[in-house]
């Protein structure tokens, strides 16, 4: 079965519609939205897993160079904008409606 990655994308200290940061409320009726996702995808079949990502400056870049295993902390590239989880989904040809779940993983 063909599956699809649905990334979600955050933006640090990203502000509402009116430029300020998100309530304790705004982000209990996120959580809820999140988890009513969730249930449906979950309800249908189509959902495989999902994960949230920590934040950026938590993270360590691994690589190698000339044979040697490099770490480096922090994120690899400087940028507001960075991926805060995912969603892995497998819809059957008759519920191939991800781009409208992915409009709402989006939210």
């Amino acid at each position: 079965m063909t599956q699809y990655l649905l990334s979600v994308h955050s933006v640090d200290g990203e502000p509402d519609e009116a430029g300020e940061p998100m309530t304790d409320e705004q982000m209990r009726q996120t959580y809820q939205q999140v988890m009513a996702l969730q249930t449906e995808m979950k309800s249908t079949g189509a959902w495989v897993f999902c994960g949230r990502l920590h934040e950026p400056g938590t993270a360590t870049v691994v690589r190698m160079s000339g044979g040697e295993r490099l770490t480096t902390d922090g994120p690899f590239a400087e940028s507001r904008e960075h991926l805060g989880g995912f969603y892995i989904v497998a819809p059957t040809p008759a519920e191939r409606d991800f781009l409208r779940l992915g409009g709402r993983a989006a939210r």
